[in-house]
């Protein structure tokens, strides 16, 4: 009994490729369907609808960087060490999952404009929240700047972070951490 699970990983698979490359409101369950090879209504056997699947891929996706920063916040690191420690989490996450990285990006207006979306939210707030911590840990210590809101630090440093998997593919030439290494210098 295996399979219906393996099953809705394919489809969950499939289903972040097309949302990250059309967006969410481009695309058709028909499609998700015809990728992987199956007919459009026995997608609901898997999913009560599109945005169930959405729903699941952004869940997962969040879960799987909140535990990640959990484990950062419990080391007991120095704020800059934790910074940097945020920050190539954030890249191994998107890394693993870049279609949910993009979908995560891109579809925000999508995900505010309907209540199911509600906890996915949620659990957008209690990651800014964690970088916030990090970030006025760090002014209050003297480790990073007090003339720049943390508000404004945050910012700038999440789009350096997640707005780098539109152009970062990690290789040997520049591996994840270079990168990690990179965006935490000059921050």
């Amino acid at each position: 009994m295996k399979e219906p699970q393996d099953r809705r990983g394919v489809i969950l698979a499939s289903a972040a490729e097309l949302f990250a490359r059309k967006g969410v409101g481009a695309t058709t369950v028909r499609e998700i369907a015809d990728a992987v090879g199956m007919l459009s209504g026995s997608l609901y056997h898997h999913f009560e609808s599109k945005d169930a699947m959405v729903a699941e891929i952004l869940t997962g996706y969040l879960h799987a960087i909140q535990d990640r920063y959990a484990a950062v916040l419990a080391s007991g690191k120095s704020p800059a060490e934790s910074l940097h420690d945020l920050v190539l989490t954030s890249l191994e996450v998107a890394s693993e999952q870049p279609g949910a990285t993009t979908i995560y990006q891109n579809e925000r207006p999508y995900l505010r404009e309907r209540p199911r979306f509600a906890a996915v939210l949620a659990g957008a707030a209690d990651i800014q929240r964690t970088w916030l911590l990090v970030i006025e840990k760090g002014v209050a210590e003297g480790s990073f700047r007090a003339d720049i809101a943390p508000r404004v630090f945050y910012r700038l440093i999440r789009d350096a972070v997640w707005l780098s998997v539109r152009w970062h593919h990690p290789g040997s030439d520049y591996p994840t951490s270079q990168l990690a290494d990179d965006i935490t210098t000059v921050f």
